[in-house]
């Protein structure tokens, strides 16, 4: 299945650490969507916003992964599944279920976001903007 990662899951390392199976297709843009960070855990959190892109990348995971980053994003408490299409195909993503106040992350959270835009060769600009929330 394909999966649209746009928080600390852009990091290949831990990604692959925590998903055996996955592949790193490439980096894709999901369009009318903003990034933020909140909740408790202050992690990355996407909501609607026209006009509005969030980068990350598509990978392609197994069911066993599927299953792994359900119980990493806390599904269904802290995270539902989001489905969008790209080109005709069906992306799975995670969106977070209450839509709190922004909290800024914390500094090894970002640390991991930030080397994941590396990984993906991610524009920066994207994250930046989500800080100054």
């Amino acid at each position: 299945m394909l999966y649209f990662a746009y928080g600390s899951n852009l990091h290949h390392f831990q990604m692959k650490r925590r998903c055996k199976d996955s592949i790193f297709l490439k980096k894709i843009n999901l369009k009318d969507f903003k990034l933020t960070f909140r909740s408790k855990y202050r992690a990355a959190d996407i909501e609607a916003k026209k006009n509005s892109i969030v980068p990350g990348a598509l990978f392609e995971i197994s069911k066993s992964d599927e299953k792994k980053l359900d119980v990493y994003e806390d599904f269904p408490i802290l995270y539902k599944k989001h489905y969008f299409y790209y080109y005709g195909k069906k992306v799975m993503t995670y969106t977070m279920v209450k839509k709190s106040q922004f909290k800024f992350p914390t500094e090894r959270y970002l640390n991991v976001v930030k080397k994941g835009y590396q990984d993906c060769k991610l524009d920066k600009k994207f994250l930046i903007k989500a800080l100054q929330t």
